[in-house]
């Protein structure tokens, strides 16, 4: 019985060093996070942004940093002190599109489909973890938009392509610049005045492509330097200019140096990275595709990206020499183009321009067997990440809106509207509203705290990496930056509010 009542006695004293213990704890995980964690209104709190609190910025204590706290008492012992730079030869490395890694790993990728210009990630040993280097000589970059026109020879060292395209007038040597005349292999007079051209071609109020804010998204194939989209800016036209890390891998990096939106990307074997009807034009300035080849699955691919009676202005020889070969490659195009129910809108000199069907009507009236066929109802349309091509065209559902720009607004009211297609991720109007909202707060706040840091003109590219809705973006309307929103393949489905209002982004794993 005795030893009995020892065993009670010794329960409770641990359970009350037990419960003692955790009150400590409780105690000192209270002090700590009063001093670091955000202020006490929740997230869902209607009022939280009234008294100047916000899920980012919200009663945030600055007398003592979290980071900092963790690092003294050594959570982070793993972290490396220094990171080693790389060497000067990785000074224009582009990880996943490293032609020397497809060789090196003796990868076979079919280069009649420009497959080698695809990504092809390094495995992990193959990664580097260093930091990569300016090329030497580097300047802080001009700043927009002066650097529309020039840019620092010693941050792109390369001029070749002056040399190639000096007849086009792409760029120009001038001793430690590089300027841009705006030129191109179409415009012989100037992108400015080409944009002009096709706008009359469409017959648009006062010659302006934008034709009163219902243009706004172009896709820009094989854009060069991107003195295209460039020079579309000025007409509240935001450009995805697109060209390959080929034997010219410097034209991106001229075109994000100078300020514009641009990425790397090839028509190959894979969609590119945006959901269906983000674009309302695509263009293609002799870009030596060969939209015949495999069916016309590239044309294709323009196809399932342009909205409703969306545009494809094409200029190339193609569509103006009288020659047989080009006539032989003119008249496949066109039959392959009317089969697909697209038609010619307007033909002038070197360029013709078609447009794509309203609505599914002319896809049911073709003779049964024609070729390409419409792909299959359970293909996903908007699914682009590492999804292959295919040679079918897209039809439109039967939920979507069957009127050309799918029921958009023009710019800029799009911009801050709740488009239709909302409905297909489950997000009400009213979520979109409010994270609107929410991101116009935080933005300023931003801006608050870089003022003191930040010069005039100093931030032109940015990117978004968690994108969501693109509200981030919105909020920056009235800074003369462009923003990249990137969505996660999880959450790739949001990509497509995001060209519905008016923005660009991709689609990364």
């Amino acid at each position: 019985m005795k030893q009995k009542n020892e065993q009670i006695h010794t329960a409770r004293l641990l359970t009350y060093l037990l419960i003692g213990l955790i009150g400590v704890l409780g105690l000192v995980c209270l002090y700590y996070g009063s001093s670091v964690a955000p202020g006490s209104r929740r997230y869902d709190d209607t009022d939280s942004r009234l008294d100047g609190s916000d899920p980012v910025f919200g009663g945030f204590s600055r007398n003592r940093d979290l980071v900092d706290f963790l690092d003294e008492q050594g959570y982070y012992l793993e972290v490396p002190k220094s990171i080693p730079i790389c060497d000067m030869k990785y000074s224009e490395l582009i990880p996943c599109l490293d032609r020397n890694l497809i060789y090196q790993l003796k990868l076979k990728p079919n280069l009649t489909v420009m497959e080698h210009y695809e990504r092809h990630c390094p495995p992990p040993e193959r990664r580097y973890n260093c930091l990569i280097p300016p090329p030497k000589g580097y300047k802080i970059p001009i700043r927009w938009p002066v650097s529309r026109d020039e840019v620092w020879k010693a941050n792109i060292p390369h001029t070749h392509l002056a040399q190639e395209k000096s007849d086009q007038h792409w760029m120009v040597v001038d001793g430690e610049k590089i300027k841009f005349p705006g030129g191109g292999t179409h415009f012989h007079y100037g992108a400015d005045k080409y944009i002009v051209g096709l706008a009359q071609m469409l017959k648009f109020p006062g010659d302006k492509l934008n034709n009163g804010g219902h243009i706004r998204n172009v896709l820009d194939v094989g854009c060069g330097v991107a003195s295209f989209g460039a020079y579309l800016l000025h007409h509240d036209i935001i450009a995805m200019s697109l060209a390959p890390n080929d034997v010219h891998e410097n034209q991106i990096q001229f075109a994000l140096e100078r300020g514009i939106p641009s990425t790397l990307g090839v028509l190959g074997t894979k969609r590119l990275p945006y959901p269906s009807r983000s674009f309302e034009l695509a263009h293609c300035s002799r870009c030596r595709i060969d939209w015949l080849q495999r069916d016309g699955i590239l044309l294709l691919e323009l196809d399932r990206l342009l909205g409703p009676g969306g545009y494809f202005a094409y200029s190339s020889p193609e569509a103006y020499e009288q020659d047989p070969e080009n006539r032989k490659i003119w008249n496949a195009m066109y039959s392959l183009l009317k089969r697909m129910c697209w038609k010619v809108v307007a033909k002038r000199g070197q360029t013709v321009i078609w447009s794509k069907p309203l609505s599914n009507s002319c896809y049911l009236k073709r003779d049964p067997g024609t070729l390409p066929p419409l792909c299959n109802s359970s293909d996903d349309p908007d699914a682009s990440w590492n999804v292959s091509m295919k040679a079918c065209i897209t039809p439109y559902s039967a939920r979507m809106h069957k009127e050309r720009w799918s029921g958009l607004l023009p710019w800029p009211q799009r911009l801050t509207a709740a488009p239709p297609r909302l409905e297909e991720i489950g997000v009400s109007s009213e979520e979109f509203h409010e994270d609107t909202k929410i991101w116009h707060f935080r933005v300023i706040e931003y801006w608050k705290q870089m003022k003191s840091v930040i010069q005039k003109n100093s931030i032109r590219n940015v990117m978004d990496m968690n994108s969501n809705l693109g509200g981030f973006a919105t909020a920056l309307k009235d800074k003369d930056v462009w923003v990249m929103n990137v969505a996660s393949v999880k959450m790739s489905a949001r990509l497509k509010i995001i060209y519905d209002r008016g923005l660009i982004g991709t689609v990364h794993d």
